[in-house]
């Protein structure tokens, strides 16, 4: 008899709920799952059912942009002036996913520095402190730089510079921990000792990881076509740089003229003559200097070139995936390759092998022909300068678009 009228109470529950869903409410959604299992009937969030957390979609992380995927056409569309090949165009689908609007800077890095030196071992503190001896020249006095760039108050807001892709790596996996431990405890979620302290993905209040951004994200993200479309999936141009036009110059406004990004005009010219200095930046600049791209994202061309994901190989567009695309690793065009007649197989000479990663967007130290979302550059991922940064991207999560 218990059983019987259990059965009933429960058809009764489901038939309930089919009745509200076709009166209006809808199929259920992540967002609105019901009372009840669609497929079995069960009732959620019961003393001994299965728990259903709300969710209100991906929270918010700092500092992060939104980027709407879509198709796009990876790949040089310039005159390839050196000749490397390495960069042809091939047409390719980006999921949507999340971008940090501005380079890292030296106070997030300042941050990060403070919190390891409280709760980690003084031998990964080392590890993660920038060389600010990138910015040492024999022949230039660069002196102040290398004691006061990191750690001046001026240069708050200035791209950390002198991080390897090692280190880059490091500080997005704590930024990762340190951001869902806030969000955790502004929504009240105790995290269960026996997870180590990582917080479950079924509560819906956390974060994927920050990262690095894939090759294809970074120059997806640079491109930032929206702002060229026209009627339905009609695209009138592409771009050469992360703005409109074949000029380096503001052409509209108060801004007439100035340069659109941070960058090296020719040999010995950083940044103008004084009494009309134009972009003004004999190194580095203001994060938040010059006019973001269509998708909101500052310095996408110059100012400080930025680690990407991928390993470096100069036949990335022969192999790929055309969903997403990045090279973690040697598949399909293996270092030994590239030995030129080594004799050991085991022993790799070539400048191109499994630990050198591609670095993208031009410097204040380059011309502006490094400026162009699809030239890219490599260099080995323990090695840092004094003009390569970062910036970190995450996917988005629970979404097909």
């Amino acid at each position: 008899m218990k059983k019987f009228v259990f059965r009933f109470q429960n058809a009764c529950l489901v038939a309930m709920a089919a009745f509200l869903f076709a009166c209006g409410g809808g199929n259920p959604t992540a967002n609105s799952p019901g009372v009840l299992s669609t497929a079995t009937g069960l009732e959620y969030n019961s003393d001994e059912g299965f728990q259903v957390a709300e969710f209100r979609g991906q929270p918010d992380g700092p500092n992060l942009v939104y980027i709407e995927g879509g198709r796009t056409v990876l790949g040089s569309f310039e005159e390839d002036i050196l000749y490397t090949r390495d960069n042809i165009e091939r047409t390719v689908t980006v999921s949507s996913f999340y971008m940090d609007e501005t380079e890292v800077a030296n106070i997030h890095w300042l941050e990060f520095l403070h919190y390891v030196k409280i709760d980690s071992s003084r031998d990964y503190y080392q590890s993660v402190l920038p060389d600010t001896t990138v910015w040492a020249k024999n022949l230039a006095y660069n002196d102040p730089y290398v004691d006061h760039y990191l750690r001046y108050p001026g240069f708050r807001y200035h791209p950390v510079v002198g991080v390897t892709w090692l280190q880059a790596n490091e500080y997005a996996k704590w930024r990762t921990i340190t951001v869902n431990m806030k969000l955790a405890e502004d929504a009240g979620v105790e995290v269960p000792a026996e997870t180590g302290g990582r917080i479950p993905l079924e509560t819906g209040v956390v974060l994927p990881d920050y990262r690095l951004p894939t090759e294809a994200e970074w120059e997806y993200a640079a491109q930032a076509l929206i702002g060229t479309q026209y009627v339905d999936e009609v695209q009138l141009y592409k771009r050469i740089y992360p703005w409109d036009g074949h000029s380096l110059r503001n052409p509209y406004g108060k801004e007439m003229g100035y340069f659109l990004a941070n960058f090296k005009r020719g040999r010995g010219d950083y940044g103008g003559i004084a009494g009309k200095l134009n972009d003004g930046a004999f190194v580095t600049d203001y994060i938040y200097n010059y006019p973001p791209n269509d998708y909101g994202l500052y310095n996408m061309a110059g100012n400080v070139n930025e680690w990407v994901w991928d390993l470096y190989r100069p036949l990335s567009f022969q192999d790929f995936e055309d969903l997403n695309p990045v090279r973690r690793d040697g598949t399909l065009d293996p270092a030994r390759d590239y030995d030129n007649g080594a004799n050991d197989p085991n022993v790799i000479n070539s400048l191109i092998n499994d630990e050198v990663r591609v670095y993208k967007g031009g410097s204040w130290a380059d011309v502006a022909y490094w400026l162009s979302p699809g030239t890219r550059r490599f260099i080995e991922q323990d090695s840092a300068t004094s003009t390569i940064g970062f910036r970190c991207a995450m996917i988005r999560a629970g979404a097909n678009k």
